[in-house]
């Protein structure tokens, strides 16, 4: 959202670098209000995505590239370290001040379980590869519901801009070099490589958008492109000279192209691919049109007071509006925004960026010390990161301090599922911790000790993908296969200690929300395929059993049910002499049990609902029971509730790690129970 001072930093982003001089374009000044006005809008009220941050993209390089050609054309050298420095210590301040804010809320605010996702956003913000996070965790930028995003999230585009100001000044001070020595025209070589540029990484945009839209939209080589299209189009400027009435014409077309393309174009699959060609090329014809000095051009309103002042402030507005709207609608307990809560919104980003930009941009930008040397601009940009990094330091080192407290308690402390056994005696520290920590609770699942690899790794790289397996290899007694979702999945915090223990060997191939079942419309053709193929494997391997999870729970809702085509999926696999190991459900929820304990503690009111509201009266698998010989239903429903309520925490320990899926932590503290009832219901 900014560059450097001399013609992109936020203050002076329209400042315009010629052979005849220095001029300053307040309609590029305005057009970035709007590009910022576009987001903020679009992201508040619309949950939808405007087109603005790709102009703001165009830009930028636009302005960097005009700075660079006026220097090789006034003869002056370039220290590439020390324009990195002098860059990142006009971004920084700005991004610390946010950064610290935006964890202050989360600290005060957002649930204990999201910290440490959010605490690692803020590193990867801070260092500027937010993006390749974000495409690591395949996040979904257009959820409808933003109070369950990440309130960094929106550093993605930060993050490829601060890339490419590392990349983009390499690049020309290296052209710079080679037409020097060879006497080649600067402005021709320059469009040439950023020709090819443009080239090869929109055509790569169109091929991995199509293919892989969620993690194209990080993608920085997938965004190369809006940057080399702006050096383009700042190379190519001075050769183009529309007429006046053109001119006039070019603006309006490009204003209403920006305004229209949220609003207009699918932008949930198609960016950012070549439909984001529709807000760059906008934002081309309002750069060409310029000064039109037409009483109806479009720069009369760009150059306005109102827009020009609003652009100083834009970067800051940026890094706002998002924190801001995540954090209310967490604390209004509410999924989107309505008119009145976003126009306050609005109105505390425009407050908080004028003072940002008022009290911490403007005053460390006319500090002369650190400019005075480079090695002061070093300390400058390492003390930004120091302060922006000390939360997330001390946030780290208090986690590890609960985890070494957590590992010293005994097993009494964390009895977990053990404390509903008959007869069961507490003799536990009364002061002792639930398990796990709050912040490693979204991460609890049960997991085996690897990818499957030897003789059981399947064939097909989807099942292989999804493949893991214990270390149980030579002398097993027992092959098992996990199959199913997530639902299956979460089991293995106790089938793990299980087969370990029994000599098992045991492989689980599971796909999220892919319950395992027959053909069906009910779920996509990537679940149908799946299951195809683990059938297939099945059949193949001829495993001793198969592990799934028979029926399926409704959240906050007794309407329990078979999952569909259960009885078919069994009578295929025990024909093939293939035991089946049928588990029932647990309670879902509309909300995290656990997250409400640790709120309201464990009796806080609405924590604990009733078991009879959450689960069908009787299991729905009896309705199976002696229809196959070879299949073993087993339910664990009185060890996950209490008989009347389901809490969030039972035994010291979390039950669940989000609103539908046991903690591996609990289910471990099963295993001994799960032992009992497997082998008494297969009779091993």
């Amino acid at each position: 959202m900014t560059a450097t001072k001399d013609v992109t930093s936020p203050e002076s982003p329209g400042q315009v670098r010629r052979a005849a001089g220095t001029t300053f374009r307040p309609e590029i000044q305005g057009l970035r209000s709007l590009a910022v006005l576009m987001v903020v809008t679009y992201h508040i009220w619309f949950g939808r995505v405007s087109g603005g941050v790709d102009v703001f993209l165009l830009i930028s390089a636009f302005l960097m590239t005009l700075q660079f050609v006026g220097r090789y054309e006034d003869a002056r050298t370039v220290s590439l370290l020390r324009h990195w420095l002098h860059l990142f210590w006009r971004l920084l301040p700005a991004v610390v001040v946010v950064l610290l804010g935006t964890l202050a809320a989360t600290f005060l605010v957002i649930p204990r379980t999201r910290w440490t996702e959010i605490v690692n956003q803020a590193w990867a913000s801070l260092f500027y590869v937010q993006n390749w996070l974000l495409q690591r965790q395949v996040v979904n930028y257009y959820a409808a519901d933003h109070s369950l995003a990440s309130p960094m999230q929106h550093f993605w585009s930060l993050s490829i801009q601060g890339q490419v100001f590392i990349l983009w000044p390499a690049i020309f001070v290296l052209t710079a070099l080679v037409c020097r020595r060879f006497g080649w025209s600067y402005r021709a070589v320059l469009l040439g490589v950023f020709g090819l540029v443009f080239t090869a990484s929109l055509a790569y945009s169109i091929y991995f958008t199509a293919a892989h839209q969620e993690l194209a939209y990080f993608d920085t080589f997938a965004r190369l492109w809006e940057f080399a299209l702006g050096t383009l189009v700042a190379l190519l400027l001075p050769f183009l000279h529309p007429r006046k009435g053109m001119r006039a014409v070019l603006g309006w077309v490009g204003v209403a192209a920006m305004l229209s393309c949220g609003a207009i174009l699918q932008v949930r699959t198609a960016f950012p691919g070549y439909v984001a060609l529709w807000p760059t090329l906008a934002a081309v014809a309002v750069i060409v049109a310029g000064q039109s000095g037409s009483r109806v051009g479009v720069d009369r309103i760009l150059s306005s007071r109102l827009l020009v002042g609003l652009g100083s402030t834009s970067y800051a507005l940026y890094l706002w509006h998002w924190p801001l709207l995540v954090i209310t609608l967490v604390w209004i307990g509410e999924d989107h925004a309505d008119w009145l809560t976003g126009s306050l919104i609005v109105m505390a980003s425009l407050l908080l960026a004028y003072v940002t930009t008022r009290w911490v941009e403007r005053p460390l930008r006319a500090w002369r010390w650190p400019e005075a040397k480079r090695r002061r601009l070093a300390v400058a940009v390492a003390v930004c990161l120091a302060v922006g990094a000390s939360p997330m330091a001390i946030f780290g080192y208090q986690r590890q301090v609960e985890k070494d407290i957590l590992a010293s308690q005994g097993t009494e402390d964390n009895p977990g599922a053990r404390a509903l056994l008959p007869g069961y005696v507490n003799t536990g520290n009364a002061n002792a911790r639930p398990l796990p920590t709050p912040e490693q609770l979204p991460d609890d699942w049960g997991r085996l000790d690897g990818p499957c690899v030897g003789e059981l790794r399947p064939a097909d790289a989807a099942l292989a993908a999804e493949c893991q397996q214990n270390d149980v290899e030579s002398g097993a007694k027992k092959t098992i296969v996990v199959v199913g979702q997530s639902h299956s999945l979460q089991w293995l915090g106790a089938i793990g200690p299980l087969a370990k223990e029994q000599q098992w060997r045991v492989q689980a191939i599971t796909l999220g929300a892919c319950p395992f079942m027959t053909q069906t419309e009910e779920v996509g053709a990537e679940c149908n395929r799946f299951n195809a193929q683990v059938r297939q494997h099945i059949r193949q391997h001829h495993p001793d059993a198969v592990f799934l999870v028979g029926t399926a729970a409704v959240p906050d809702s007794p309407d329990e049910d078979l999952t569909w085509g259960l009885d078919d999926l069994v009578g295929e696999l025990t024909d093939q002499g293939v035991e089946v190991i049928a588990m029932r459900d647990n309670p879902r929820f509309s909300f995290s049990p656990s997250e409400c304990a640790i709120a309201s503690g464990v009796d806080g009111p609405g924590c604990s609902p009733a078991l009879s509201s959450v689960l069908a009266e009787s299991n729905p698998l009896e309705r199976l029971e002696g229809t196959f010989t070879g299949l073993s239903i087993l339910d664990m429903t009185d060890l996950i509730c209490d008989g009347a309520r389901c809490p969030g925490i039972i035994g010291n320990v979390y039950v669940y790690l989000d609103d539908n899926h046991l903690s591996a932590s609990y289910t471990r503290s099963m295993t001994e129970m799960l032992s009992e009832r497997w082998l008494a219901a297969t009779g091993w």
